[in-house]
């Protein structure tokens, strides 16, 4: 289990998380043959981007928020989707692995924020949880609209 001894290591594994989503959303661009697809993809990519500079903006002005001694084991293993776009997969698939790494980056900030001491720190983790929510419902809302028409 992962266990984190610090607001600043806290902050590290969620920054890693939005570089590994960024990554995760640019390799799938440029795996997909439809460029509408593509952009959004990269739209999401650069989202991504977007959180991991919040966050890194807030590790800059950061002071130790969790005590020393306080070590947070939040069980992040369990909600992570360790996956990557193979080359094999179709739009349907890529857009079910999508809204699985959505909802685990959702549960990874809930969890991050319910160990968060300081409010505005909780209050990011929280915000970046709702932004992963939305991401989810927009790939729902593109896998309802274009993977479950009826022919």
């Amino acid at each position: 289990m992962k266990k984190f001894e610090s607001t600043e290591e806290i902050l590290d594994f969620a920054i890693g998380e939005e570089q590994s989503a960024a990554d995760f959303y640019t390799n799938l661009a440029a795996q997909v043959k439809n460029p509408a697809i593509s952009r959004m993809f990269m739209e999401f990519s650069e989202e991504e981007l977007q959180h991991k500079n919040k966050l890194e903006n807030l590790k800059m002005g950061i002071t130790e928020y969790l005590p020393d001694e306080e070590a947070v084991n939040l069980g992040l293993e369990e909600v992570l989707v360790d996956a990557a776009p193979t080359d094999h997969m179709d739009y349907q698939d890529a857009l079910i692995l999508a809204m699985k790494k959505e909802k685990a980056a959702y549960m990874m900030y809930m969890k991050l924020a319910s160990a968060a001491k300081d409010p505005s720190l909780k209050r990011l983790l929280e915000s970046l949880a709702r932004q992963e929510a939305n991401h989810k419902l927009r790939f729902e809302m593109e896998y309802d609209e274009h993977v479950l028409t009826e022919d």
